[in-house]
């Protein structure tokens, strides 16, 4: 999973059926500090994100085609199969590798 900021919509007038109601997103990956960081993407948007939310994207063409259309087999790289509400880490002396 990845974590990253919506930064804007993308709008195609044409596009496969499978995804005639799909939301199309602009996505800025970012670390777990909010910085920015990989190259943007764009994912389909399965929970009704909106831009400046922060989202967990699925990038594994199984799971990123099963939660954008409900079913498999469907040419997706990348859906936002969830919005951020926070993030919670334990301190350095706690984290284990």
């Amino acid at each position: 999973m990845i974590i990253a900021r919506v930064i804007g919509n993308v709008v195609a007038t044409q596009k496969n059926e499978r995804y005639e109601n799909a939301r199309v997103m602009l996505c800025q990956p970012v670390d777990l500090a909010g910085r920015e960081t990989g190259a943007t993407l764009i994912a389909l948007d399965t929970v009704d994100a909106g831009v400046g939310d922060l989202v967990m994207i699925v990038q594994e063409g199984w799971g990123a085609s099963t939660a954008a259309t409900g079913e498999p087999g469907a040419a997706i790289d990348s859906a936002i199969v969830g919005v951020v509400d926070d993030i919670d880490l334990l301190p350095e002396e706690q984290r284990t590798r």
